[in-house]
């Protein structure tokens, strides 16, 4: 049954999941052989509010949209109200005058997405909130697997760093859970949490998770953003711990493993030049993949439902 919203992924059941992934690969097949466009939005409108620099996700989202013949608004916080103290509620009661059928939201404050939705008619998509949560993100994570691994039950995937700030590891370890994969974490011991969910491996040695034999490694960008205290001596050092070298590409190599990486991509830190030239390396996959999987997510998404004459609280 479709939602209105896409807030996280633990709100998803493994049907709905497998549904948004099915889906994914018919649009997949659209725009890379001729057809670029198709009117399935056409007339709807898209509203891109991201609160937090992004690459990646806004440029993906705004070419799925697009692709599916929505209008879409990119919300310039930079240039708004915001920047003079405009508050969250009057933030939505414009959105609720433009009339927008759709609300992409990425912001530093975790559960606003969920906020905005409660209080608005259109679908609101969390492009990341805080270290809460990245549903697409991990959409496309497993949506990208899938095609390595058609049935990836039992499968192992590694992720590798800065686990304690992710939300793409939340989301992902998630999504990768409720379809049946096996989940390591490694990483320093300040940035792997001790407690979380369950039937989660945790390393803190590159070569006892290795000894685990995983079938992808998949790098985390550590965010040196979101650290208000040092977590580990230095960038080269992490590199020297954590970091796929030259070295460990050669096992990697050897092993047959699969890597995989959000982005952005920090060289010498997560990862080193050689990764990018590695036949096994998933990284531009996702970023194409990214595309088919938010066309699905908006194809799939029913904006209006449950949220009529909502009042919006004085206190945000």
């Amino acid at each position: 049954m479709p939602h209105k919203d896409l807030l996280d992924i633990a709100s998803l059941d493994r049907a709905e999941i497998n549904h948004l992934l099915d889906q994914s690969v018919p649009f997949k097949e659209l725009f890379t052989r001729s057809v670029k466009k198709v009117p399935a939005l056409k007339g709807k409108s898209v509203l891109m509010l991201f609160y937090e620099p992004s690459t990646r996700t806004h440029s993906s989202f705004e070419v799925a949209a697009k692709r599916l013949s929505a209008d879409v608004t990119n919300f310039d916080v930079a240039q708004s109200s915001i920047t003079k103290g405009e508050s969250v509620r009057e933030t939505i009661e414009t959105l609720q005058a433009m009339r927008t059928d759709y609300v992409i939201v990425r912001h530093k404050a975790s559960g606003l997405p969920g906020t905005i939705a409660r209080l608005t008619k259109a679908s609101v998509i969390n492009a990341g909130d805080g270290a809460h949560a990245h549903p697409t993100q991990a959409l496309l994570d497993a949506f990208t697997l899938k095609e390595k691994f058609p049935d990836p039950t039992g499968k192992k995937v590694l992720i590798v760093g800065d686990v304690l700030h992710s939300r793409v590891a939340r989301s992902t370890s998630t999504v990768l859970k409720k379809i049946g994969v096996e989940v390591g974490y490694l990483g320093p011991g300040s940035l792997v949490p001790r407690v979380g969910p369950e039937n989660i491996r945790r390393f803190t040695d590159y070569k006892q998770a290795m000894a685990w034999s995983p079938d992808v490694v998949y790098l985390l960008r550590v965010q040196m953003e979101r650290q208000d205290v040092q977590f580990f001596p230095s960038l080269r050092e992490y590199h020297k711990l954590y970091g796929i070298t030259d070295q460990r590409l050669e096992e990697i190599r050897d092993r047959g493993l699969y890597i995989m990486h959000p982005g952005p991509v920090n060289r010498g830190v997560e990862l080193c030049d050689a990764v990018m030239d590695y036949e096994r390396s998933l990284i531009n996959d996702q970023v194409e993949n990214g595309i088919a999987v938010r066309m699905a997510v908006l194809y799939w998404l029913k904006p209006g439902a449950g949220s009529h004459d909502l009042q919006i609280p004085p206190s945000l």
